[in-house]
């Protein structure tokens, strides 16, 4: 059971990585200016806090090799905040904008000439299901683990 989910947690720090990759370059072109303002947006605040989520990432990834509980642990506290937290409050912080957009059909924010709303709205859709499964794997690993740990305490 624990190789099967090593390998969903492994398949899962991909795709979370991608979506990392995916805000990380839209504040990396943003900032530097690399693109003119009407093709890439400003940045949202949440997106910001959104990239710390590395840090589950990184201890998720240390704790597979060798089974380590405490890496685990703490890649599921950080996941909560720098990658559950910050998507709930993006989703509050655009609502406004996602309820003009829908109302009135009028968005400011663009990137390549798809309403920012809409494409940051999609990416936390993915990024949400993908830390839901994630924790839910890492918990069942967790487990699977720690119920390791007292079997050979036991013997």
């Amino acid at each position: 059971m624990s190789a099967s989910l090593k390998s969903e947690v492994r398949r899962l720090n991909v795709i979370h990585l991608l979506v990392w990759l995916l805000v990380a370059a839209q504040v990396t072109v943003s900032r530097l200016k690399l693109l003119p303002p009407d093709t890439v947006a400003v940045p949202y605040q949440w997106e910001y806090v959104y990239l710390l989520s590395i840090v589950p990432l990184l201890c998720s990834s240390l704790s597979l090799p060798k089974n380590n509980i405490s890496y685990l642990v703490l890649s599921m506290i950080s996941a909560g905040l720098f990658s559950v937290a910050p998507l709930i409050y993006g989703a509050m912080e655009m609502f406004p904008l996602a309820q003009q957009l829908y109302r009135y059909g009028k968005a400011y924010r663009f990137i390549f000439g798809f309403s920012a709303v809409t494409v940051m709205y999609l990416v936390m859709v993915v990024a949400v299901q993908v830390h839901a499964w994630q924790l839910y794997c890492m918990k069942q690993l967790l487990d699977s683990w720690f119920n390791a740990t007292q079997e050979k305490k036991k013997k």
